[in-house]
């Protein structure tokens, strides 16, 4: 049995199998709407129901309150038809021509930044390239149907080798497996890319937010940076740009900076970075240098719990907080946060009292697996 499924918007139709998510049947025939965890965790994929019914899945209550659903909201990642439906949805025209691969990677490099942040290096096989839009990240695929997110920290420009960052997670089964037992020359599978992470370049509102089980959000713009075959294309916004990252949340908003300069992309950009103490900027000189070089940029480190070896002079305190101070009018800005669920429902909740309009939030936030990391 399949389910048309139209989207009250654009009048697009796709169709659903019986016992498959809304989501899941979108992304197999290349409508991209928005989403980040794919979990119910996050609340990125979240849309109205115009009619029609659905089995509502299981999620977690932050990402869908009772009231929300009463109002005829849904979780898209969740949600699985029961009839024909007509749906609200915001669609995302830059990631809708980038196919979604399963792509065997061997590693090459692995780096330790910190005692427990890994840079690990992957090279696709002879004559193969990822297209990606640059803050998305990739599925590491593990046995047991089981899988793992990770952002990809690398330009889509500089995508010879792709890298993450990949934080220890104490009693994590993959992460243990990174820093423990994996050697260069080990063979990976992944799948992507994923997500709705990335710069909006376009003026013009009327698409989404962004997400993983890394991400949650809820946003409304129109991207127009994207790829199309071996094409880049960028309309132009003004509006100056917010980055927040909280720890690993660093890496996509690094691929997502580094493409910016390589752009030639002029509007106002800062960059908050909130860890807990100095060893935990695993890449401090990096910004540092961007800082340098393009008069366009900015960086902030911010310190929540620095320790008396540190010598700190520099701004500490919440991440979330020090950018309020800084900028207590948000109205003109846009706002792009990578890192974990505390800090992401903390800057939700800030942006409001700091007048961001709702749909300039963007935001990829790293929800645990709930099996072991």
């Amino acid at each position: 049995m399949t389910f048309k499924i139209c989207i009250r918007s654009s009048g697009r139709e796709f169709t659903a199998e019986e016992k498959e998510t809304v989501l899941a049947a979108a992304l197999r025939q290349g409508v991209m709407l928005p989403y980040s965890c794919r979990s119910g965790a996050c609340g990125t994929c979240k849309g109205k129901l115009v009619s029609g019914e659905v089995d509502y899945g299981t999620y977690e209550p932050k990402a869908m309150s009772a009231a929300e659903k009463e109002n005829g909201h849904a979780l898209f990642c969740q949600a699985k038809p029961l009839s024909d439906l007509v749906i609200e949805a915001k669609e995302i025209a830059a990631a809708k021509d980038i196919p979604i691969r399963i792509l065997p990677a061997r590693v090459v490099q692995m780096e330790k930044l910190a005692d427990d942040v890994m840079r690990l290096s992957l090279k696709l096989a002879e004559g193969q390239r990822l297209q990606y839009l640059a803050g998305q990240y990739i599925d590491i695929l593990l046995s047991g149907n089981q899988r793992r997110s990770f952002s990809l920290a690398t330009s889509p420009l500089s995508d010879e080798l792709l890298q993450l960052h990949i934080r220890h997670v104490p009693g994590g089964h993959f992460t243990g497996h990174v820093f423990e037992k994996m050697k260069e020359k080990d063979l990976l599978r992944f799948q992507g890319p994923f997500g709705m992470f990335f710069l909006r370049e376009d003026d013009v509102q009327g698409s989404t937010n962004v997400g993983r089980s890394q991400l949650p959000a809820s946003r409304d713009i129109s991207t127009s940076m994207y790829v199309t075959g071996d094409r880049m294309s960028r309309a132009t916004s003004d509006r100056p740009a917010i980055l927040i990252a909280g720890g690993t949340g660093f890496a996509p908003i690094k691929s997502i900076l580094e493409y910016a300069f390589a752009q030639g992309i002029q509007r106002p950009l800062h960059l908050y970075w909130g860890v807990r103490a100095k060893r935990d900027l695993y890449l401090p000189d990096l910004p540092q240098a961007w800082a340098k070089q393009h008069s366009n940029f900015k960086f902030t480190p911010v310190l929540s719990e620095p320790k008396p070896e540190d010598h700190w002079s520099g701004r500490q305190g919440w991440v979330h907080e020090a950018v309020a101070e800084d900028h207590p009018d948000l109205s003109r800005h846009e706002v792009y946060a990578s890192g974990p669920p505390p800090m992401i429902d903390a800057i939700k909740g800030m942006v409001k009292k700091h007048r961001l309009p709702e749909d300039r939030l963007y935001y990829d936030s790293f929800e645990f697996a709930h099996a072991s990391s």
